[in-house]
């Protein structure tokens, strides 16, 4: 990997003042309008005009360069892995070999590492931002709990390099992300409805942004972000950089790609079919309506009878979410519930007394199903992500 990793003073040139955004680059400030984006209008990009940078950081370790193309097919058929497009890369299988420095060696691996690492070096390697410029790197997720965790791994790992980030999200103040947005800031997560926002309003912008990321794609189709994806997504230059993850590949995620990546690899670990992961029990229980709350009973007494568990209960609707937290606390049950009718501090709250333990049985609606307790969720094994090379 060409150039010094974690050393750059990213402050260097910031002491020229914060940018200003005025009305008069987007409208008043807070207007709301009859659908998200439709203010923005489509860019024409002329690439001859716009400044050139470098994309392809990557220098191979020695150990994979000794990979023979045998090597690479048994690795790849061992771990189920199939890669579409040419010009992929051989697999690297240590931190080591990706040739970063020791403190993320020292850390465990992870999806959100994979495009973040690499972020990092990116903006290493672009011109500071002047007054004004928005970021470098946008992650788009699909719900504000994923968005925070992006985004405390993005401050954790951009410390060294003095790169600043900010998490773009609705159901809290504006105040703050704007202030974050106009001082600079080289990553920015976002869900889509509050970045639209931001766009309509001036508050910031994508003009130097070079590095896409849309993480749980199929989750932001399934929540009908399509129409905003499209609109942020043409807001940005044509030649960026752009990874797509996504843990199923309907059709819908693939025309996304189709329209999004430009001369694509396309990394796929497990079978294309969804299926359930196999070191995980689980147990159906097909019941009348008028018994499952009897049986869910009779299951948590199992559950709760060793003091350490945890428990985390899905409900259909946000009513059903709330009855059955007021009924279970009435029980003597320590239950809180989570769900998107919830403040943003409220939702926190939950969450810091669940994680302590302090309430070890969590009913949430499917706002917890990603990026909030995707690890204890009993999900598919299937992961699959794709990277622009042009």
């Amino acid at each position: 990997m060409r150039g010094s990793y974690g050393d750059r003073d990213r402050d260097r040139g910031r002491d020229r003042g914060s940018p200003r955004f005025g009305s008069s680059r987007g409208g008043a400030p807070g207007k709301k309008f009859g659908n998200p984006g439709e203010r923005l209008r489509r860019k024409k990009w002329d690439l001859d005009q716009l400044p050139k940078f470098e994309k392809n950081f990557y220098t191979e370790h020695s150990e994979v360069q000794r990979l023979s193309q045998f090597d690479v097919e048994e690795f790849r058929r061992k771990k189920e892995i199939t890669v579409r497009g040419s010009g992929c890369p051989k697999p690297v299988t240590s931190f080591h070999q990706a040739q970063f420095p020791q403190y993320v060696i020292d850390t465990g691996s992870g999806k959100t590492l994979a495009y973040l690492l690499p972020a990092i070096v990116h903006i290493n390697h672009q011109p500071y931002l002047d007054r004004g410029d928005g970021p470098i790197c946008l992650v788009l997720a699909p719900t504000r709990e994923l968005a925070q965790q992006v985004q405390q791994v993005a401050c954790d790992y951009g410390k060294s390099s003095r790169i600043k980030s900010t998490c773009v999200y609705g159901g809290a103040p504006k105040g703050p992300q704007i202030r974050d947005l106009e001082r600079g800031v080289e990553i920015c997560i976002a869900t889509p409805g509050r970045l639209i926002d931001f766009l309509e309003s001036g508050k910031t912008n994508l003009r130097r942004c070079t590095y896409l990321v849309l993480d749980e794609a199929d989750r932001m189709l399934d929540m009908a972000f399509e129409p905003q994806i499209r609109k942020i997504v043409d807001q940005i230059r044509p030649d960026r950089q752009t990874l797509m993850w996504s843990a199923t590949w309907p059709k819908e995620v693939r025309q996304l790609a189709e329209d999004f990546l430009k001369d694509y690899v396309q990394i796929n670990i497990g079978a294309l079919e969804l299926s359930a992961n196999h070191n995980i029990l689980q147990i159906v229980d097909v019941c009348m309506e008028s018994e499952k709350d009897q049986k869910l009973i009779q299951l948590m007494e199992e559950i709760m009878a060793e003091k350490e568990n945890k428990t985390i209960i899905f409900v259909e609707t946000k009513k059903r979410c709330d009855d059955l937290t007021r009924r279970m606390r009435r029980d003597g049950w320590p239950a809180m519930c989570i769900h998107g009718d919830k403040s943003q501090p409220e939702r926190d709250w939950v969450l810091s007394e669940f994680r302590s333990g302090k309430a070890p049985v969590l009913i949430a609606t499917d706002v917890a199903s990603r990026g909030l307790v995707s690890p204890l969720a009993t999900r598919s094994t299937q992961a699959l992500g794709a990277c622009s090379r042009s």
